[in-house]
Parts: structure tokens; sequence; C-alpha cells
């Protein structure tokens, strides 16, 4: 339960974490070549752009989703092919044009206590507490080169799933604009998001029980709104959960 009401917490934008959980280990990952190596630079004021709002949580009307998600078709028959992530537009584009890349728009709306690098706009991240939704786990983002790669931005609707799922019929900007729709993104654990990879909620679902409401809700909404097909038995985890919400 405790896992839950911080879960809930995070995604309604108002989480505070009194204490700070060493940074948990990930494997071997690529990391964000553009962070700093040294120690965090000065912290200015928290005067930011403005961030995206809160992605929904588990009070949005599960009957409603239900019925929506009734009005999305199958995928067409055969396999589609061709799935790049360039295909999807430049990463973490400042869609909203408020100055500030997504990536950074995302960690500054998911995390707590957030401290701002000095003269960036008020936009870059340079330590942050999480509570990780898909575990439950408390943990710190620090800016760096070995140790950003331990939070990173998850798309719900993972990419490569969406393209299979539609997406391959659109525009580049369309997909652009998908891959940077704050309502499709999570501040999550690295590991959580390497174990997750493209896989749909029949392949996988958040470890955390406690947060299965709130990541079936998230990704139904996204289902809805670029209206994506959807699997049968990605439909049926679906189903299965949103009725239990």
């Amino acid at each position: 339960m405790a896992a839950l009401v911080a879960l809930v917490a995070l995604l309604a934008w108002g989480l505070s974490i009194t204490g700070q959980a060493a940074p948990i280990v990930v494997g071997s990952i690529s990391p964000d070549r553009s962070d700093p190596t040294g120690p965090p630079e000065s912290v200015a004021p928290p005067e930011r752009p403005p961030t995206p709002a809160a992605p929904p949580s588990e009070s949005s009307d599960a009957s409603a989703l239900l019925s929506a998600l009734a009005t999305l078709d199958e995928p067409a028959a055969g396999n589609v092919v061709g799935y790049d992530r360039t295909l999807f537009g430049q990463s973490w584009y400042d869609s909203d044009r408020n100055g500030c890349d997504t990536r950074n728009d995302i960690l500054r709306r998911d995390l707590s206590d957030v401290m701002i690098k000095s003269d960036s706009n008020g936009c870059k991240v340079l330590r942050g507490g999480l509570i990780d939704p898909y575990s439950g786990d408390a943990m710190t983002f620090v800016s760096g080169a070995d140790t950003s790669v331990l939070v990173q931005i998850d798309h719900v609707v993972p990419l490569a799933w969406a393209w299979d799922n539609g997406a391959s019929t659109w525009t580049t900007e369309q997909r652009q604009d998908f891959a940077n729709d704050p309502l499709n993104l999570l501040a999550v654990s690295g590991q959580a998001n390497q174990e997750k990879s493209a896989s749909g909620p029949a392949s996988w679902m958040p470890p955390n029980r406690d947060a299965h409401c709130v990541y079936v809700t998230i990704f139904t909404k996204v289902l809805v709104e670029y209206r994506l097909s959807v699997p049968s038995d990605d439909r049926t985890v679906l189903t299965q959960v949103l009725s239990g919400c």
C-alpha cells in the first residue's frame, strides 16, 4: 500500500522525498555524453520554464477507457518491418517550445527536490529524487556521464511497439510529436526501462503490482489518443487490469 501511495503521489506531481537512497546500479548502458563528468555545478533558484502536466493516475474512469479501448482496431495481418529510432525524429525535441528539451522537462516534472544547473534557462536537471513508478524503489538521479543512465525516460507505449501498430503509416513529424508527448513519458529506473524494452502489456508489466492500474491507464490513454491498433494478447491484459481498477 505504501508503494501505491508513493506512485500515485508521483504521477500527481506532488511527491516530496525525505532523504536520498543510493543510486541503483545498472549494467552497461551507453551514457549520456552531454552530461558533465564532474560534480554538480552551482544551482540556480527554482525558476523554471513550464513543465508538462503530470500523467493520469488510476483515478481515471476505467469504464470509459474500457469502452474507448474496444473501439480500437486489431493490427492488420502480416509483420511490419523497418523500425528505426531515427524515424521518430529528433530525440527529446523541444516540441512544446518552452526552451527545454523533453528529457529535462520530464525529469523536472517527475523528480522531487530538483537541483537545476545555473545558466541553463532553468532547464538542466543536475540532481533529484525519484520513486521508481515501476518498482516503488527510492533512488537518486545525479547528472553525469556514468550516472545519468540510472534514471531514464520511458516511452510507456514503446516506439517500436507503436511502429508495429500504426505509427509506420504516420509522417516523421507525427512520429516525432508522439516520441515527445509527455502523456507517454515517465522517469523510471534505467534497469526497469531496459528490462521492459519494446514490450507491450502481454509481455511485460511493472514488477510492483500496485503500479498496474496506473500503467495500463497511461498505456490505454495513449492508444486511444493516437488511434493505434491493439494486438489481441495486449488487449486482453489491458482489459483485465482495467476491469479491476
